[in-house]
């Protein structure tokens, strides 16, 4: 319990601007963690090409969703 305290004090800029700001980098950290998955199951397999034809659906469906979705 004494550790967390320690590394939330020494936190609390961050701490503080993550309960105060409506901000948040979700988003961009799931697409950064789901290209990271997808290149750790691909590892060694092939190169830039099948990873380009594994991401394209995904980036094209994401943006059907969004034209579609007006909120």
């Amino acid at each position: 319990m004494v550790r967390f305290a320690r590394v939330l004090h020494r936190d609390i800029g961050a701490v503080r601007n993550a309960i105060e700001l409506p901000w948040s980098n979700g988003q961009a950290e799931g697409q950064i963690n789901r290209l990271k998955t997808i290149k750790r199951a691909m590892y060694g397999r092939a190169g830039t090409e099948l990873l380009r034809a594994r991401m394209l659906p995904l980036i094209n469906n994401h943006n059907t969703q969004i034209e579609e979705d007006p909120n």
